[in-house]
C-alpha cells in the first residue's frame, strides 16, 4: 500500500528535496508551505505538476495547522508519515537575542513541531501505525558559537522526539530523528538576527565575529567538493524503505567527516537510555508494537 507523507517546509531546502525524492519513488506526498497562492506560487505549481498535493500551513499558527492537516487527511484519506522539516536558523551573540527573539525561533522550530505532531497523532493512534520524522541537526547534540538559539531549539526537538519514541511505541507510532550536518541550502538566506545590537558591540573587536564565521561557512558550501544536500533526502528515503524494526532512532547525515564523532555521541546516549529504562523495567518501550 502506498504511504502518504506530509512534509512541512517543502518550498525550499531539505523539504523541497525530500518531497521530490519521495514523490519520484512512488510515495503519495503532501507538501506544506506558507502562502502557496502568493509568494510561493511558482514552487507550489512546480510541485503540483509532479503530483504532489500542496497545502497551506503556517507552523506558527494553530488554526492554520489544524486547517491544513484536515485538508491533507480529507484529500489523502490518512497521513502515514509526518516529516517535520520547517525551521529557521539564527546568527549572533547569544546574549544579544532577547526573549522575543527566542520566542520567535522556538515558535517555528519547536512549537511548530509540537503543533503538527499533535494534529496528526489522533488518526495515527486510531489506526495503530504511523511514523514521525524530525529533521533535527548535528547541532541537536553539540553546539557551535553564534548559533545559540538555533542550537537550543534543536536540542529541544531531540528531547521531544525521545519522549514521543517511548510514549508512542505501544500505539504503533514510531518516532525518528534525522541529523543533517552543514549543507549548502538556502538556510543562510533566512537567518534570524539578534535584536539587541548594543550587546554585540559590547564584545568590542570581536563584535562582528558571527558574521565573519558565517561568511567562512558559506564559502565552504560553495566549494566544488561540498556535500550535496540531496544526501539528506536520500537518507529519509532509505529510512522509509527500511522495515520499522530495523530503523535507527537517529540517522546522521554529514559530508564533512563529522559522522563518526556525532554517531559516537548518539550511541553513548542510546546506551545510557537503554540502561536507564532497563533499570526501571521500561525497556519494552523501545520496542515498536506493530499490528
Amino acid at each position: 500500500m502506498t504511504k502518504t507523507i506530509l512534509i512541512t517546509g517543502s518550498n525550499s531546502g531539505f523539504g523541497y528535496l525530500i518531497a521530490n525524492t519521495l514523490a519520484s519513488n512512488g510515495y503519495k506526498v503532501i507538501g506544506s508551505m506558507r502562502d502557496p497562492q502568493g509568494r510561493n506560487a511558482s514552487i507550489a505549481n512546480e510541485l503540483k505538476a509532479k503530483g504532489i498535493l500542496v497545502v497551506d500551513i503556517d507552523v506558527t499558527d494553530d488554526e492554520s495547522v489544524a486547517r491544513g492537516v484536515t485538508e491533507a487527511i480529507e484529500a489523502a484519506g490518512a497521513i502515514d508519515v509526518l516529516i517535520n522539516n520547517a525551521g529557521v536558523g539564527t546568527l549572533g551573540w547569544q546574549e544579544s537575542f532577547d526573549i522575543e527573539d527566542f520566542k520567535k525561533v522556538f515558535d517555528i522550530n519547536v512549537f511548530g513541531v509540537q503543533r503538527l505532531t499533535r494534529a496528526v497523532l489522533p488518526q495515527m493512534k486510531q489506526r495503530g501505525h504511523g511514523t514521525l520524522i524530525q529533521i533535527s541537526s548535528i547541532l541537536g547534540k553539540f553546539v557551535l558559537p553564534f548559533l545559540g538559539s538555533y542550537n537550543a531549539t534543536k536540542h529541544a526537538v531531540e528531547g521531544l522526539a525521545e519522549n514521543y519514541r517511548v510514549e508512542l511505541s505501544q500505539f504503533g507510532v514510531q518516532s525518528l530523528i534525522v541529523q543533517p550536518g552543514g549543507f549548502g541550502t538556502d538556510f543562510g538566506a533566512n537567518l534570524l538576527k539578534a535584536s539587541d545590537k548594543a550587546v554585540a558591540q559590547s564584545y568590542g573587536e570581536y563584535a562582528d565575529a558571527p558574521e565573519q564565521m558565517w561568511a567562512g561557512t558559506e564559502q565552504s558550501h560553495d566549494l566544488e567538493d561540498a556535500p550535496d544536500p540531496q544526501m539528506v533526502a536520500d537518507a529519509v528515503l532509505k529510512l522509509l524503505e527500511t522495515a520499522p524494526e530495523n530503523r535507527p532512532f537517529r540517522t546522521t547525515v554529514d559530508g564533512t567527516g563529522l559522522n563518526p564523532a556525532i554517531e559516537a555521541v548518539n550511541q553513548a546516549t542510546e546506551n545510557a537510555m537503554q540502561e536507564i529504562y532497563s533499570t526501571y523495567s521500561m525497556d519494552n518501550l523501545f520496542q515498536l508494537k506493530q499490528s
